[in-house]
């Protein structure tokens, strides 16, 4: 696929996605993306989750069908101060009327053992799951190319949901 193909497909992806948003009851998913290095066997989405509720919820678990495991990361430094990437197995609160960042650098959804590569443009598929507001079910584009100068909030990759049900 030529690289002119991919970032048309991805710019046409995005004008869809861009006026959308997930929202359910007290949760809001919105600026979510993937990325990959070429040729890994690993990749990440990141995104902004809003909490409208009035109780805390916690983000638990993700799942998708393109790796072989999902989990929640962060970055730690450890005592020598080097930085070090961890599975967060209790999840990330989002508080009441508060949002998380899910970000490159700090809390993530890690995809390990990538079952396909992650091109730009690709749609991927994740849910995520919630302690309160259970499944949330979005597909979320692939942009390699964003760096950590794109900032959240300014209509690139964001995420629109099909089966917004819950898991309960």
């Amino acid at each position: 696929m030529s690289n002119q193909f991919r970032m048309a497909a991805l710019a046409a992806a995005l004008s869809l996605c861009a006026p959308a948003a997930l929202a359910h009851d007290g949760v809001h998913v919105h600026d979510a993306y993937a990325r990959s290095s070429p040729g890994a066997a690993s990749g990440a989405a990141f995104m902004m989750i809003d909490n409208h509720g009035a109780t805390d919820d916690r983000l638990v678990a993700a799942r998708s069908d393109i790796a072989a495991r999902v989990e929640l990361h962060t970055h730690e430094q450890d005592a020598q101060g080097v930085m070090r990437m961890i599975h967060v197995e209790e999840g990330f609160v989002i508080p009441a009327g508060g949002e998380i960042a899910l970000e490159r650098g700090g809390k993530h959804v890690m995809f390990l053992g990538l079952t396909r590569p992650l091109e730009t443009g690709d749609i991927v598929p994740l849910t995520l799951v919630f302690e309160n507001e259970g499944e949330v079910t979005l597909e979320v584009v692939v942009d390699n190319a964003r760096g950590t100068g794109h900032g959240h909030g300014h209509g690139h990759g964001h995420s629109h949901g099909h089966g917004h049900g819950h898991g309960n």
